[in-house]
């Protein structure tokens, strides 16, 4: 089994994943690109995907990455910038090992709202995740 078939297995037992139709596409060492696609249940009042599920999208893309160089992992602690409304079809999570130890990985994402096939930043986030051994 490749490391993308494992980590749509992991994804496939994520109740909140399924129930929000989150699609991991890419899943290498240190990288991770989850995709979302947009439905009106995530929306906010002004129409825009509420920022809940922006940053469960990049927080999940971020424990993904760390996952791919120190297995299970857990968030330690995730900040995020909200950079625009995230107004389209699907949003992109595309997310980066920046730093790791034994222990615990220090990763950064980039959140994308795809609209007419063109990609816009959406949200920047940074997060700490740690090893669950």
């Amino acid at each position: 089994m490749d490391i993308l078939d494992y980590g749509r297995g992991i994804l496939d037992q994520q109740p909140f994943s399924q129930l929000l139709g989150a699609e991991l596409e890419k899943f290498e060492q240190g990288f991770a690109e989850l995709h979302l696609p947009v439905k009106d249940e995530l929306k906010q009042q002004h129409g825009f995907v509420h920022g809940g599920a922006v940053s469960y999208l990049a927080d999940n893309a971020l424990t993904y990455a760390g996952a791919s160089v120190l297995g299970a992992v857990l968030t330690l602690e995730m900040k995020i910038n909200y950079s625009r409304p995230a107004v389209g079809e699907r949003l992109i999570a595309r997310a980066v090992v920046e730093s790791s130890g034994k222990r615990q990985a220090v990763c950064s994402c980039k959140v994308y709202a795809v609209n007419d096939g063109e990609e816009k930043l959406c949200a920047i986030a940074q997060g700490t995740v740690l090893t669950m051994k």
